[in-house]
């Protein structure tokens, strides 16, 4: 009888090996590791917002203001430069702040791009 752990490995494979052949694209997204924080993280939110990245919806009245936390709005621009650098490698980095995330972080209103 095969172990857990080898029918989990099968099924993963199975289900990547169906995603290739069927040229699905799997969705990622950029978000701020739960680690960062302080200053270097203000100033990779900045820098995001100030090349490329839509911060609007992170302003106060946006459908991702609230929470109000820096990690929050951290985790939105990190994703939409991302997005807006068309999920090229090395644009989820912001100096190892960010990290690529395989399920949706959307919540309530706020819709991640």
């Amino acid at each position: 009888m095969a172990s857990p752990k080898s029918v989990s490995i099968v099924l993963m494979l199975t289900i990547v090996t169906t995603m290739i052949l069927m040229n699905i694209e799997a969705r990622t997204w950029c978000v701020v590791k739960s680690s960062a924080a302080g200053p270097q993280l203000q100033n990779a939110l900045n820098y995001a917002c100030a090349n490329g990245a839509d911060c609007k919806p992170i302003q106060p009245g946006g459908s991702c203001y609230n929470p109000n936390t820096l990690q929050g709005h951290a985790s939105y621009a990190f994703d939409s430069y991302y997005v807006n650098k068309h999920q090229a490698p090395g644009s989820c980095s912001f100096g190892g702040l960010a990290s690529i995330a395989v399920s949706d972080p959307s919540y309530g209103p706020c819709r991640y791009p």
